[in-house]
């Protein structure tokens, strides 16, 4: 069992940059897949980074590949999405997410924070 709480999200304009945080407790983000989906408004949610249990490899959506970063801090127990040259569709709820699978289908995650709002303006 592990709790997951994002912090990060605001308002940020076009072109513009922000990292979210994600902080883990009851057990160590090194004990899973850690992950960050997003969901834009009126749509479903999707796969927008994903890193393994050593860190050692990282996946990202198409249209996030370039601009986004996912990072972890083991001391902190803390997973980061760093997200730079942010555009309007960029904008959504986006959710930390913890699993014991390496995948983008968000159906197959254990555990899931409960969001932060991330709008960007045009």
């Amino acid at each position: 069992q592990v709790q997951l709480v994002e912090s990060g999200g605001g308002l940020v304009q076009s072109g513009g940059s922000l990292r979210l945080s994600c902080a883990a407790s009851g057990r160590t983000v090194s004990s899973y897949v850690m992950g960050w989906f997003r969901q834009p408004p009126g749509k479903e949610r999707a796969f927008v980074a994903i890193m393994d249990w050593s860190g050692g490899t990282t996946d990202y959506a198409d249209s996030v590949k370039g601009r986004f970063t996912i990072s972890r801090d083991n001391a902190k127990n803390t997973v980061y999405l760093q997200m730079n040259s942010l555009k309007p569709e960029d904008t959504a709820v986006y959710y930390c997410a913890a699993g014991a699978f390496y995948t983008g289908r968000s159906s197959l995650w254990n555990y899931w924070g409960k969001g932060t709002l991330v709008t960007v303006s045009s």
